[in-house]
């Protein structure tokens, strides 16, 4: 650790995040770029921040030797979680002392204490900052503190404009609340301002007494669903209030959720009907053609005719289990964690490879792999998702590497292309299901949007965590990481 905070560093690069986002990027880009002017600039050794939603944490950004944690998911009953979500807003923190084993996987490399800050708006946390240091440093001090302090805020001020953040849709800036209320003049103007819906609008009485609502009123006795500039969605109500004046009580609640929930509906109908269309049109297309006119077709139009039906069955029954165990919820099931031999697991699911992956696929194991925890049968499709999906985005005939690792608490592998590539800001959303990238993407690269998705839910159901990253040359890597057995 310096023995002051080069504060000059700190604003040079500051101004560069800054000229990001007038520039027009968002999102993770720029909270990366953040951790890594930081860094320097406090003489830490890494940092990383967590996104809190209503379902638990995440590693959404890291940077030095925390970037392993990227991905990694913290569950609302997590010491860990707990810890940060309580306390002081900062405060410094001997890893050796927490309960858990993220913090003792940082402690093994070295990191034996954080300065710690919430990123909080109006009381409510999005997130927490952290700043790693390692043994034989000094203690870091009030001034350390401070700026770690003034970074979260300026990390919860990126919530608040909601641009790009938080990663995650069920993020607590966009979690419905209670129905606001507000009575308003025969002028539009407001008279009265609930507390919720100070909540749900993001305006407090202030802003919002005797000025006009900020959303349309629908006429007495009707329904408006208004969707608001930061993505949000209100449903709005308004009846006339009796007496004098000519007041209208207007009521509103917050249904992003629900709208979101319709918007997936409706998107699976359509995925479901587009995917479905291509594979069944094929087979009924070569059928009909073997049934027309088998006796003119030679033996090797009949063979490729039988080929491709079969290759577009497989195609059609891996869809249909993802798309079941998508709307099924389904994982692993009920089963106890064994241990189980990962070398042999992947060896095993390349060898069931269709064809024309498994001639791309390069495995390379080390002989003394340690046994993973978890549930061997499911580790077969998360393999097969994963090189499917780096078949995908590169180029036919590319190599596609399987590799593992392990270090003392988790053994990991990883599958890695010399494709396209993924954007920094797309390497949590790839992970939602249905999401497909931009429509660009999506016309070129057909698919259901499901097999990241579950993929993220059968590892994480392991006590594992799975992450993207862009591989240094181009291309990918999804890395998986399971508990030792």
């Amino acid at each position: 650790m310096p023995e002051r905070i080069d504060f000059a560093a700190l604003i040079a690069g500051h101004t560069v995040v800054i000229e990001m986002i007038n520039s027009g990027d968002a999102g993770l880009p720029v909270l990366t770029q953040l951790l890594r002017v930081a860094q320097p600039a406090l003489g830490a050794t890494a940092m990383a921040f967590v996104e809190f939603g209503p379902t638990g944490g995440r590693v959404i950004s890291a940077t030095g030797t925390a970037e392993w944690t990227l991905g990694r998911p913290f569950a609302p009953d997590d010491p860990a979680t707990v810890y940060l979500l309580s306390g002081p807003r900062v405060q410094q923190v001997r890893l050796d002392q927490l309960n858990g084993r993220l913090s003792g996987e940082l402690v093994e490399r070295g990191l034996r204490r954080m300065v710690v800050s919430r990123a909080e708006i109006g009381g409510h946390p999005v997130g927490s900052l952290h700043a790693f240091y390692s043994d034989g440093e000094d203690e870091p001090d009030a001034e350390q503190h401070g700026v770690v302090a003034y970074l979260a805020s300026c990390i919860a001020h990126m919530y608040g404009d909601q641009t790009g953040l938080p990663v995650h849709g069920d993020g607590p800036v966009v979690a419905a609340l209670a129905d606001g209320l507000a009575v308003v003049d025969r002028d539009g103007r407001v008279r009265l301002w609930n507390p919720a819906a100070a909540q749900v609008t993001g305006q407090a009485a202030a802003q919002a007494l005797s000025r006009p609502l900020p959303f349309p009123i629908p006429p007495p006795g009707q329904v408006l669903d208004h969707r608001l500039p930061d993505g949000r969605w209100l449903r709005i109500t308004s009846g006339e209030l009796p007496g004098p004046g000519s007041l209208r009580v207007v009521t509103f609640r917050d249904i992003t959720d629900q709208q979101r929930r319709d918007h997936e509906r409706d998107l699976f109908v359509a995925v479901t009907s587009h995917e479905l269309r291509t594979p069944v049109t094929v087979i009924k297309g070569y059928a009909d053609t073997l049934t027309d006119h088998w006796e003119s077709l030679t033996d090797a139009d009949r063979r490729q005719a039988a080929r491709i039906i079969g290759q577009r069955a497989n195609e059609l029954a891996r869809l249909v289990d993802r798309l079941l165990s998508s709307a099924a919820e389904s994982g692993p099931g009920d089963e106890p964690p064994t241990p189980f031999d990962l070398g042999d697991t992947l060896r095993a699911a390349v060898a069931d490879l269709p064809a024309e992956l498994r001639r791309r696929v390069t495995v390379d194991l080390p002989v003394d792999l340690p046994k993973a925890l978890g549930h061997r049968p499911s580790l077969a499709t998360v393999l097969t998702e994963l090189v499917t999906n780096a078949g995908k985005y590169s180029t036919a005939g590319t190599p596609i590497e399987v590799s593992a690792g392990s270090d003392t608490q988790m053994v990991s592998f990883r599958v890695s292309d010399r494709g396209i590539g993924i954007r920094p800001e797309h390497v949590e959303r790839a992970f939602d299901r249905f999401w497909q990238g931009e429509s660009g993407d999506r016309r070129g690269y057909p698919g259901a949007g499901l097999g990241l998705y579950l993929v993220r839910r059968i590892v994480e159901q392991q006590n594992g965590w799975v992450s993207l990253r862009p591989r240094t040359g181009g291309g990918t890597v999804a890395e998986v990481r399971l508990p030792r057995g």
